[in-house]
């Protein structure tokens, strides 16, 4: 359902915070003992192959995906949907930088949450609205689970109405992740959020943890204390930046690519709810990193 590109990301003048780490790795495979190209030292071992990516962090993984997001996909005069996270932290950062050193102009970008405008406020990115630009070039922006399908699951911040109302507007939705959001099935390794209204919120937790398609696959849990972590934090009830509550689906079960689309238009029919994290068919590409480097999955033109 997609057609992947590989390639490895190595350039330290493309990525320059992280180049003394390839340069660390590049260094360690020079001055490997002789010992090591030997026969029996050349038969495959595990754990044995340096590879460039493996000596970076997580942190250093999403910055390379975040910052070639903006390089690939963002030209001068675009209107950019900015998602919300700490993989999509980087893609702004990288926005900030490229409009600070003049390499893009005439940018405006609408920002998904309250702390995504004010990191792109402090950047000088000019922000503007969907009431004023309803159509965007492209949006950026992580996922919390990827199928193979590339159905996403987002929300794990809290952000999902904003979100998904910014990204079915635009032209093209480039999301970027680690290899450790790629998953068989969503469901039972990342909670389904589900935002719903205050009012009757009981109600209508009852209401989507029985409807059909989830009935007995999962656990309804109302989201507390910070609306930004599905972990619970605090005593009071989480409130999204759109005065709303979340309630997160935890499943047992997986759920497969076909019943993704089925479960989420059952539940956007509930009246109550506002929206979900179910993020179907809207991908274009998926940058992701991983111990080879990083790939790119583009979702299969109709």
């Amino acid at each position: 359902f997609f057609f992947e590109k590989k390639y490895r990301s190595t350039d330290p003048h493309e990525y320059p915070s992280i180049a003394m780490r390839f340069t660390v790795a590049v260094l360690a495979c020079l001055t490997a003992t002789t010992s090591a190209f030997s026969p029996a030292a050349l038969r495959p071992r595990s754990g044995f192959a340096l590879k460039m990516a493996s000596t970076l962090t997580q942190d250093e993984l999403k910055q390379m995906v975040g910052y070639k997001s903006i390089d690939d996909y963002v030209e001068s005069g675009m209107v950019v949907g900015l998602g919300t996270g700490s993989t999509a932290y980087f893609a702004v950062e990288r926005l900030g930088q490229k409009l600070k050193s003049g390499e893009l102009k005439d940018i405006v970008a609408i920002p998904t949450s309250v702390r995504t405008k004010e990191q792109a406020e402090e950047l000088g990115i000019p922000l503007v609205t969907l009431d004023t630009h309803s159509k965007l070039d492209v949006a950026i922006d992580g996922a919390d689970e990827v199928d193979p399908d590339l159905n996403l699951v987002k929300g794990g911040g809290g952000a999902l109405l904003r979100e998904k109302m910014v990204e079915v507007c635009a032209d093209k939705f480039i999301v970027i992740v680690d290899e450790s959001k790629l998953t068989d099935a969503l469901g039972p390794g990342f909670p389904i959020p589900v935002e719903i209204t205050p009012f009757c919120h009981l109600h209508t937790l009852k209401l989507v943890e029985n409807l059909p398609s989830v009935a007995g696959k999962c656990n309804a849990v109302l989201r507390m204390g910070s609306s930004s972590s599905n972990k619970p934090d605090g005593d009071e009830v989480a409130v999204t930046d759109n005065g709303n509550y979340i309630v997160d689906l935890h499943f047992d079960v997986p759920i497969t690519p076909e019943e993704a689309p089925v479960m989420a238009s059952e539940i956007k029919n509930t009246v109550g709810v506002v929206d979900h994290g179910f993020f179907c068919g809207m991908s274009t590409a998926v940058i992701i990193a991983g111990s080879d480097g990083i790939s790119v999955k583009e979702a299969k033109k109709e």
